[in-house]
């Protein structure tokens, strides 16, 4: 969407490199912060919108403290896909404490980054939210409605960086090789940190107020295989799932979807994905437009007055 567009300059620049040409499993030791010499662990929250004991949010937890990261997972008691960026208005949220470092909210990503950032980061942000990886893309016009994205611009809305992490192809996930990918998805965002952590030029690892929508593909039958590279993408403008309804005759509606696959944008998510690359869209957490639409549509606006 355009109103990504204007964040890509800023997050390009950090992310255009050598170290992002494959997908190859990290083994980099963490880097220090920026002016000291001694090396820190990051204090990330991980959230997603499958549930807090789905298969990607163990796997990437796993991979990110096996990194020597401090971990922290906070996250939907059940699925929660789908949800976008909604957030509970009740009086009360349940709560559960299923193990270490582990915080299950029967809530929306949104609730449970919000009970995370308020309660178990309770005076000091973490350095960073990865929400996923998510069983699935999370590309064009699916990404607007997406629950892991919204649990990244629950983040972004507080001030702290954010990765939207998805796992998926161009057509319906299957488990086995979706899961299998999951590995090579969490070997790429522990890299992408290592990467960004050494490249930022403060101990923030995007500019402020920047997130990365990250989508991983899914290479080979057995979903085992790398990705051919990566690319910093805008996000596609197509819809891709299409909603169909059928009038039953008795005041309902049946409804299916189908897949309306177009011929994506030059340099889109969607067409990284064909490619079998990880797309890296830069975004934020408000729906301004570029400066040249802003400046467009204030001209068709001027002299109006009701």
């Amino acid at each position: 969407m355009r109103r990504r567009t204007r964040t890509l300059s800023l997050a390009a620049v950090l992310l255009c490199a050598p170290v992002l040409a494959t997908a190859a499993p990290a083994t980099a030791q963490v880097a220090a912060h920026p002016g000291t010499g001694e090396a820190k662990p990051l204090r990330i929250m991980i959230t997603n919108d499958d549930g807090f004991d789905a298969p990607g949010i163990r796997i990437l937890a796993d991979r990110l403290t096996a990194a020597g990261h401090d971990v922290t997972i906070v996250a939907p008691l059940t699925n929660q896909s789908g949800m976008g960026t909604k957030m509970s208005t009740g009086s009360s949220v349940t709560v559960r404490h299923p193990g270490p470092k582990v915080w299950a909210v029967d809530g929306t990503p949104g609730d449970a980054v919000a009970f995370g950032l308020s309660v178990v980061f309770a005076g000091k942000a973490p350095d960073l939210v990865v929400s996923g990886t998510n069983f699935g893309t999370n590309i064009a016009g699916i990404a607007n409605h997406s629950g892991t994205v919204g649990g990244a611009v629950a983040a972004l809305e507080a001030g702290v960086p954010a990765f939207a992490v998805s796992t998926g192809g161009l057509a319906a996930p299957v488990l086995e090789s979706t899961v299998n990918a999951m590995h090579p998805t969490s070997d790429f965002v522990a890299e992408l940190i290592e990467h960004l952590r050494k490249r930022s030029p403060s101990a923030r690892l995007l500019p402020d107020g920047v997130g990365l929508n990250i989508n991983h593909p899914i290479v080979g039958e057995d979903g085992k295989g790398l990705a051919k590279g990566a690319a910093v993408t805008t996000q596609d403008g197509q819809q891709i799932l299409k909603p169909n309804y059928t009038d039953s005759g008795n005041g309902t509606w049946k409804v299916s979807v189908s897949v309306d696959l177009r011929t994506p944008a030059k340099g889109s998510d969607v067409e990284a994905l064909r490619a079998d690359k990880v797309s890296l869209t830069p975004m934020a957490a408000d729906w301004n437009t570029g400066p040249l639409d802003a400046a467009k549509t204030a001209a068709l606006l001027r002299g109006f007055r009701p």
